[in-house]
């Protein structure tokens, strides 16, 4: 049976999104009439932290955020979430991070990230927050924060189980990848990571089995609708994801690794989980918005039991 309330620390960053929708992407130079707007939270260490919220489980998230206006914003919707801010600090010299998307009809963005505060989460803000890194089942790291700030996260989490998401793509220290027990890339990280271009699933599947030499115990290559593929010592499975009419990818990735941290905390098997996540993702990309588009578990229950 899976346990009750597992616990996730998410250490990451904290934004506020301005999300437009317009017909297409512009070009350079080119001014479009938008369709429609949104102001909404985001970030992806706490856009993972709400879908695990979300979920159920117990979250605790360690971040940095402005004295402004949208720092207070992040803090309330925490709260609202439910989400321990013990370890949310408020920086005085930097401002929120911000980022701004562009989402067409065809379900594609582009976005530009502003870090403010979120560049200034260091190793001390980790340290300090020491007990409850290491009294999580699962701690959650990304790359929009400092990476030796992920390093330190990952050496105080010993006892838990380490997932990182190696986004946005750059080139990782062995250091980080050999203290990373779960990495989720999509394709482009792992381009990255891997210095190899992919173009079918045969290419991302020798990919992924490259970067498990690097020091990962498994590797988990999210693939949009496709799914997800599944590397570790066992070999290679390719986990289909639902078929779903896309309206917003902002965020599948995150809903995806979220629910993938809850669903393995409460001890489904690794496959399960995974099944389980892609379910939670599709779900996301069917509405617009990050965290707006984020399921509750008996949504994601009901799709689950039909793929």
């Amino acid at each position: 049976m899976p346990n009750s309330r597992p616990r996730i620390c998410v250490v990451g960053s904290s934004n506020i999104d301005l999300t437009f929708r317009t017909s297409r992407l512009p070009r350079p130079g080119e001014t479009l009439a938008g369709q429609a707007f949104q102001l909404g939270y985001g970030g992806k260490g706490a856009n993972q932290a709400v879908m695990a919220a979300r979920l159920g489980a117990q979250v605790t998230m360690i971040s940095r955020v402005g004295r402004d206006v949208f720092g207070e914003g992040t803090l309330r919707n925490f709260r609202e979430n439910g989400i321990d801010t013990t370890h949310v600090r408020t920086d005085e010299d930097r401002h929120s991070g911000v980022a701004s998307i562009v989402v067409d009809d065809a379900a594609q963005n582009c976005i530009i990230v502003a870090a403010g505060a979120n560049a200034a989460l260091s190793p001390q803000d980790v340290r300090e927050a020491a007990p409850a890194i290491q009294s999580a089942d699962i701690v959650l790291c990304q790359l929009e924060v400092p990476v030796e700030t992920v390093i330190e996260t990952f050496r105080l989490g010993r006892s838990a189980q380490k997932i990182l998401n190696p986004a946005p793509a750059q080139r990782l220290p062995s250091e980080l990848l050999q203290v990373t027990d779960i990495c989720v890339p999509n394709e482009t990280e792992l381009e990255r990571l891997t210095d190899r271009t992919l173009q079918s699933l045969e290419d991302i599947e020798q990919a992924a089995r490259l970067l498990l030499r690097s020091g990962p115990q498994t590797v988990i290559v999210t693939v949009g609708a496709r799914g997800a593929l599944i590397a570790n010592s066992d070999g290679a499975e390719l986990i289909p994801g639902p078929a779903v009419k896309a309206i917003d990818t902002t965020g599948a990735g995150d809903a995806f690794i979220g629910s993938l941290a809850v669903f393995l905390a409460e001890g489904e098997r690794l496959v399960e989980a995974v099944r389980l996540a892609n379910a939670a993702a599709a779900l996301s990309v069917t509405r617009l918005g990050t965290q707006a588009s984020f399921p509750t578990r008996m949504e994601v229950d009901a799709l689950s039991k039909f793929v």
